[in-house]
């Protein structure tokens, strides 16, 4: 487990060219891009039953994500993650994708890529591959139909796993996002294993983090989990690796791969190649504090007078870039009770 520093600690030094690199040497490489807030479940760890989302107007057009994401490519942003919410209930969310995919032809980005809770996937599934979507993360807890419904509140396990199945057919290499909690039990965690790896489907467990939302759900240590695991089966560590943050291991029983994302038990802090841009614009350098940079009201502000939005951008990053901090504060909330940030999960981009 890596230490993780105080978030006062401060940079050593600053970027010395137009590559995103922050101030402790860690090249960003990573856009996780919100196209909004909205979603077709009410997750109880990701928001309230009671959800109020952002008013349209205030989401960033297309045009805006648009300039966005150039801004980030030609900084040297290799990946895109479009998220939500659910980012498929944007009725523009195609377009968006098909203008991104032109930064990949020429050469400045890997891949587009989409996390989703996979019931909007038996209708898009197949504009996603023509668009040249290659893979996609799938949102999925539990197998229990019944679980399904009390985590998701308004959701139908039929209807996520037959997008699941549509994703798959569509020729996407899909996997599998497990958040874990306190009341997940190894049982579950095993049957979600062998139905993913029966499909050639990668699955991550992800330990639930204290947001303001769900600040109060207690968290399984995937620690503890692992060493459950090994007694079942014979576990080795996987030579596999995305540009995400999970560590993998192989299950020998399966022949598939297990990732760990753990940021409360095996903190990745010092390894962080991402930043999340919100639907609403606001970008943050890191996932466990409040500390924003308002891209819309830069890029609105500039367009309005006349002025060189896209220069005002790569100001704007260049500064973020400095400022984002070493580590996150969940532990630390954690410790204390609360929670790391004001904002929801579903607000900021899962």
């Amino acid at each position: 487990m890596n230490t993780i520093l105080p978030p006062s600690a401060k940079p050593q030094f600053a970027p010395q060219n137009p590559a995103m690199v922050d101030g402790f040497g860690r090249h960003i490489r990573y856009l996780r891009l919100s196209v909004t807030d909205r979603c077709d479940l009410r997750c109880t760890y990701c928001m309230p039953r009671d959800m109020q989302f952002k008013p349209r107007k205030e989401l960033l057009t297309l045009d805006e994500m648009d300039m966005l994401a150039g801004a980030f490519v030609k900084r040297g942003v290799e990946h895109i993650r479009i998220t939500g919410g659910e980012p498929l209930v944007r009725g523009d969310c195609l377009e968006l994708i098909d203008r991104l995919m032109r930064y990949k032809r020429q050469g400045g980005l890997k891949e587009v890529t989409m996390t989703s809770n996979g019931t909007q996937l038996t209708r898009k599934a197949d504009d996603l591959a023509r668009l040249g979507v290659e893979r996609i993360n799938i949102s999925l807890d539990t197998l229990d139909a019944d679980r399904f419904a009390a985590i998701t509140r308004l959701g139908r396990l039929d209807v996520v796993l037959a997008g699941i199945d549509a994703a798959l057919n569509a020729g996407l290499k899909v996997k599998i996002n497990m958040v874990t909690m306190a009341d997940t039990s190894l049982n579950d965690i095993i049957a979600m294993t062998q139905w993913a790896h029966g499909k050639d489907m990668d699955i991550s467990l992800i330990e639930s983090m204290p947001m303001a939302h769900g600040k109060d759900l207690e968290f399984l240590s995937l620690a503890k989990v692992e060493a459950d695991l090994a007694k079942h089966w014979h576990l080795t560590p996987s030579q596999h690796n995305t540009s995400g943050p999970s560590r993998y291991i192989d299950v020998e029983q399966t022949g598939g791969r297990i990732g760990f994302i753990a940021p409360m038990t095996g903190n990745f802090c010092d390894s962080c190649n991402r930043v999340r841009v919100t639907a609403t614009g606001r970008l943050y350098p890191c996932l466990g504090h409040d500390v924003f940079f308002d891209f819309a009201k830069v890029m609105r502000r500039n367009m309005a007078n006349g002025g060189d939005g896209e220069r005002a951008l790569d100001a704007l990053v260049a500064s973020a870039m400095h400022q984002k901090p070493q580590a996150h504060d969940f532990v630390t909330a954690i410790a204390e009770g609360s929670a790391a940030v004001t904002r929801t999960m579903s607000a900021t981009g899962g």
